[in-house]
């Protein structure tokens, strides 16, 4: 691939990006935080629409998870914890990310990101080199290295133009406050980076509650925050998102068979979701965390190219041990079928919450051109999966009188204990359509003079926008048959 053409893609693909981020907020599934004071770097609000797709993603990961393995339970762990789990988690000494400052627009960049962004911008050959380069550094941590990396390679910053940087150093992610009434007597405790320590502090309470028996997992959704120096992607990298992690618990020595298990099962998870294969991609570490003896990224082809967006660890004891050891508790397991006690071994998944929607929006968005030679026509459409759609049936009156609204409001009441559902009379049918598959909603149902006589509908279809009349009685259970789950 040419220059000219590299640049064209990575364009093309800053648009799509842009344009999603303006349709997020023009149709309310994705504002910026506190936007009436000029907002708030890398945090971002959900709105009406956004907070649905949201819950639905969180919904099909749960029952994934909690209800299809009869062997997976979950907890709500609380986000402040004693300070002391994360010195035992290694988060004090470890959690940090190879930083460095341009002196001269005293702007910081996380080192991995800044020589990612100029990989982009070179042949993919060469791209690649620097990017395989980066990671053995990386994994050496061998800072001085990255510096020459980068002042070999002439990679500027982008405020300033510069190549005028400082060292390397680690910079912590951790955010800490305060707890206590007195401030001069309160305890300084740290706003959690992750979800899996919530878990891990409970592994006895939920083993001995429910009697579990290895292997077993605890599965966990919620808040983490992390003080990113720089976030981009819009909410691909947020300071505060939401995790979706599984800890799964093992007879040590299984490790191995147990994460090439979860690899596979989380792989077709994704593939569920209604997306191709080649937009998924694994990325095994080249530098395994302080608690890994194996680990992977499942990578989506985002607009800005293949991310993470989950990462499936072999954890070992590393855990458990430590928390044995800082807190004093045995937090070892007996098991049975061999007459042994034992610190098990964890195999996790933790997938972002935040990428995930993400995921899906970049992959529903579509501009389509449906112009003919009689007349110009667009529209813009988010192809959820039906299962994953905000709004499951828009029902629209074609007028606002002769009884059509009567029997309108009829069918929404029938269908709104069951799935979320959207009225809407103003406009004519054309526009509302539009508005419908603008955020994504596979259904729309229309009342008209014939419903009064015949006591049947017309439906239409988001993606293919083919219409057909189906009797008013059957619609909700068509609808909750399109939108199952599993």
């Amino acid at each position: 691939m040419g220059l000219f053409a590299i640049f064209a893609t990575i364009m093309a693909n800053d648009n799509k990006l842009q344009n999603i981020i303006g349709h997020c907020k023009e149709y309310g599934f994705v504002f910026q935080s506190s936007e009436i004071y000029d907002g708030l770097s890398a945090v971002y609000d959900y709105g009406q629409y956004g907070v649905e797709l949201k819950k639905n993603i969180r919904e099909y990961w749960w029952k994934s998870m909690t209800q299809m393995h009869e062997n997976i339970v979950g907890i709500d762990a609380a986000i402040f914890m004693h300070p002391t789990v994360w010195k035992a988690s290694g988060h004090v000494d470890n959690f940090s990310d190879p930083m460095i400052d341009n002196k001269d627009s005293q702007k910081r960049y996380r080192v991995d990101h800044l020589i990612e962004g100029f990989a982009e911008t070179l042949a993919k050959e060469d791209g690649d080199a620097i990017l395989q380069q980066m990671d053995q550094l990386l994994a050496a941590s061998d800072f001085a290295g990255l510096k020459q990396l980068i002042e070999d390679r002439k990679i500027s910053c982008g405020v300033s133009g510069t190549c005028n940087w400082t060292d390397v150093r680690q910079f912590n992610l951790m955010f800490s406050t305060e707890i206590g009434s007195v401030a001069e007597e309160a305890n300084v405790i740290y706003l959690r980076p992750e979800t899996a320590q919530g878990i891990f502090v409970n592994f006895l309470n939920v083993q001995k509650s429910g009697r579990m028996k290895i292997p077993f997992g605890i599965a966990q959704t919620g808040k983490a925050f992390r003080n990113e120096i720089v976030a981009r992607g819009f909410i691909f990298r947020m300071r505060e998102f939401e995790q979706m992690e599984m800890q799964f618990f093992v007879r040590p020595g299984t490790q191995k068979e147990w994460y090439e298990y979860w690899k596979e099962t989380r792989m077709k998870w994704h593939l569920s979701l209604c997306i191709s294969p080649d937009k998924y991609r694994f990325h095994d570490h080249v530098k395994l965390a302080h608690y890994a003896d194996a680990a992977c990224d499942i990578e989506y082809d985002f607009p800005m190219g293949f991310k993470e967006v989950e990462g499936v660890h072999s954890r070992t004891d590393f855990d458990l041990k430590n928390h044995q050891q800082f807190s004093g508790k045995k937090l070892t397991y007996f098991d049975t079928d061999i007459n042994q006690h034992y610190i098990p071994y964890v195999v996790e998944t933790s997938i972002g919450l935040d990428r995930t929607v993400m995921m899906i929006l970049s992959e529903a968005y579509e501009e389509e051109n449906l112009s003919t030679e009689e007349k110009q026509d667009s529209r813009v459409v988010l192809r959820f999966p039906p299962m994953l759609a905000p709004i499951k049936l828009a029902v629209l009156p074609l007028t606002k009188k002769d009884g059509l609204p009567e029997i309108a409001r009829e069918l929404i009441d029938q269908c709104k204990p069951h799935f979320k559902c959207f009225y809407e009379e103003k406009d004519s049918i054309g526009k509302r359509y539009r508005r419908q598959d603008a955020i994504g909603t596979p259904f729309c149902i229309t009342i008209d003079h014939q419903t009064k006589e015949d006591q049947t509908v017309t439906i239409r279809y988001r993606d293919s926008m083919t219409q057909e009349r189906i009797p008013l009685a059957g619609v909700k259970d068509m609808v909750m048959d399109k939108i199952k789950m599993f």
